[in-house]
């Protein structure tokens, strides 16, 4: 599962990078959550292109967005055979740029928030799939999925899934739905290796989608715990020394 990412490479690295002809103007984002507007890249006309599209998919035979689930996952495993995603995986797969993600672990009744990013900070590029809605009256929206995998052994310990990583040399690949099927494109499909990535504890403060600086992909000491006083002792008088005169 991914639920919330962060993507803060400057527009211009990213543009080089991903090799689009748009100069989008975007500000780093540190807590991106479903339902918000998010860049992706697709191939279009033969060309990479950034577009910026809705988190979460609603496939083109939805009548009514309300009436289903946020789609802001797709399970690798099964991406080929459910409906909302398979003509998604056949003819419009992306890529979703993104510096880390957010995963958390379950610790007695709370849940404790841990970023995951490349050991050099460097960008990632997240297999996405999207879709262009179209409603009652015309308009149109386009949306899009993190198609997720199982975790890989590093990431295992915190959650059990995880989104699909996919290395430089196979987005074009990834990318091009007219050379390469649904079924070759599933085998990229796989957790990323844990030579690649770390992580670490980070601040509570991802919880709420309001927040969203750089303080929240700091590396997180939770507060010590303080001790709770003891049950008072009963004190021990001194004995009287029969001996001595008392003044009082």
């Amino acid at each position: 599962m991914c639920g919330r990412y962060a993507i803060t490479t400057a527009p211009e690295a990213m543009r080089q990078l991903f090799r689009y002809k748009e100069m989008p103007d975007f500000p780093p984002r540190y807590n991106v959550a479903p339902s918000q507007p998010v860049p992706v890249v697709r191939l279009w006309e033969g060309e990479r292109q950034f577009a910026l599209m809705r988190w979460g998919l609603i496939p083109a035979f939805v009548k009514d967005p309300k009436m289903i689930s946020l789609l802001f996952n797709a399970r690798g495993e099964t991406v080929n055979e459910r409906p909302a995603f398979r003509n998604a995986m056949k003819r419009r797969r992306c890529l979703i740029p993104a510096n880390g993600f957010y995963e958390w672990r379950r610790d007695g009744a709370s849940n404790r928030p841990y970023f995951v990013q490349r050991k050099d900070g460097g960008p990632l590029a997240f297999a996405g799939l999207w879709e262009t809605w179209v409603g009652p009256n015309g308009e149109e929206l386009d949306t899009a999925a993190i198609v997720t995998t199982d975790a890989s052994p590093l990431i295992r310990s915190i959650h059990h899934r995880m989104p699909v990583i996919l290395p430089p040399e196979t987005w074009d690949m990834w990318l091009d739905t007219m050379r390469v099927d649904e079924q070759m494109a599933a085998a990229l499909i796989a957790p990323a290796r844990d030579d690649l990535l770390e992580v670490y504890e980070v601040s509570p403060a991802v919880n709420r989608a309001v927040h969203d600086g750089s303080e929240l992909i700091a590396r997180y000491a939770a507060p010590p715990v303080a001790e709770q006083p003891g049950p008072a002792k009963p004190s021990r008088k001194a004995k009287k020394d029969d001996r001595q005169q008392s003044l009082f």
